[in-house]
């Protein structure tokens, strides 16, 4: 009997996705472990593995089209099996093949290629290669393509991009169609919302609404600092250089590891006191902000952390990361300082229970001995949720964050 491929659900909370691209066509072989789609979620575009051989029979959801978390959404052909068991073959609950109406993936004629994106310009291209070119500027007429049956996808827009063969695209008339009618604020272009800005928004809403945070600031001296990466940076190549931001990220992890108190996750029924160390690091992207995940982070060198962040950091602009890459985390780290913000208070990312916000470096007078000198000082603000870290308990940990930092040899041992 033929194997019915549904939707999971690739992260916490999805309930529908898009389907950006089939990496097989229709009659192809297939084996466990392969990627048979990728998948654009509100937070990425995932991969979709099968876990059983066969030969994909039916594609039953256009590229490009929204659908529903266990949703069918093609069906393969097992051992033994040929098209033929697919004939009238419908999903539970749908039409039979030959009386959906017009225009439903499940009556794609032929089933001979690759269904593509619906596009009124024609050109066969993924929804994440379409949206890489509008960032990036690309245009995709003429462009050839790399992926089944020379649709384009992401590689192909990138690789244009890069060389520099751009052109402007027009906004979107429809986009601008469906905007709001806003009297008095003169021209403007609508950006329609992805799934990632609304979830951003909602998650965002929730947590300054429900709550209850408090702050607190500590000027951190980081003189040493920036003497010691000076040193370990001498001779590196650039890519393999330690940031400061690595740094800031050690230094969190050992301040959690000296009060785990900080480590917390609320919940109704309990406060969840987190055993291991796992710190969300803020990075901004085209299509909103994205928190990778640093495991285990105490129990990693300098070296590794910095290895590891650089990695997640290019997946997350490249909307390739694994939902176990960004979902969990039970502290979050936000650095502005490489924008020249010098302070700023983050909104805690539920269900954790705090958010460090990272200023810029400047130069400021600071004590050394008997004397006033002139120091770089970073600014930082710590965001906590007071239904499980009590005031006492975040200036605990701040102080164990400013002496990591202002001891920085303490992070490499």
């Amino acid at each position: 009997m033929p194997k019915e491929i549904i939707l999971p659900s690739l992260s916490a909370g999805m309930e529908d996705a898009v389907i950006a691209n089939w990496l097989k066509t229709e009659g192809e072989a297939v084996k466990a472990g392969e990627t048979l789609a990728e998948v654009e979620t509100d937070k990425a575009t995932m991969e979709l593995v099968v876990d059983t051989d066969g030969v994909l029979g039916k594609i039953l959801t256009f590229a490009g089209e929204r659908v529903n978390v266990n949703a069918v959404i093609a069906v393969l052909l097992l051992e033994g099996e040929d098209a033929s068991v697919l004939d009238g073959y419908a999903p539970a609950g749908a039409a039979p093949a030959e009386e959906a109406k017009t225009g439903s993936p499940i009556e794609a004629p032929e089933a001979e290629t690759t269904p593509i994106a619906k596009s009124s310009d024609k050109i066969a291209a993924s929804p994440l290669a379409r949206r890489i070119a509008a960032q990036k500027g690309v245009d995709l007429s003429g462009l050839s393509g790399s992926g089944p049956r020379g649709r384009i996808v992401r590689v192909d827009v990138e690789r244009v991009a890069k060389a520099g063969a751009v052109a402007p695209v027009a906004a979107s008339p429809v986009a601008a169609a469906s905007a709001p009618n806003l009297a008095g604020i003169g021209d403007y272009e609508a950006i329609p919302h992805t799934g990632m800005r609304r979830t951003i928004a909602r998650r965002l809403l929730e947590s300054k609404t429900t709550v209850p945070h408090f702050y607190l600031d500590a000027d951190c001296d980081i003189e040493a600092l920036m003497a010691l990466r000076a040193q370990i940076n001498e001779g590196r190549e650039r890519a393999n250089r330690i940031s400061v931001n690595d740094f800031i990220v050690k230094a969190v992890a050992n301040a959690l590891a000296k009060v785990p108190a900080a480590n917390a996750i609320w919940t109704d029924e309990a406060t969840l006191q987190l055993k291991s160390i796992d710190i969300s690091v803020a990075v901004a992207t085209d299509g909103g902000l994205i928190t990778p995940v640093l495991r285990n982070a105490d129990q990693k060198s300098l070296g590794t952390l910095s290895s590891e962040m650089k990695a997640l950091a290019a997946k997350a602009r490249e909307g390739r990361l694994k939902s176990d890459e960004y979902q969990g985390g039970g502290f979050s780290l936000s650095n502005l300082g490489m924008y020249g913000v010098k302070r700023f208070s983050a909104i805690i990312n539920p269900p954790q229970s705090c958010i460090l916000a990272v200023g810029a470096a400047e130069k400021r007078p600071v004590g050394r001995g008997d004397q006033i000198v002139l120091a770089p000082v970073m600014s930082v603000t710590l965001s906590v949720d007071h239904r499980t870290v009590d005031g006492a308990v975040g200036a605990q940990w701040l102080a164990a964050f400013k002496d990591g930092i202002e001891s920085p040899m303490s992070l490499l041992v």
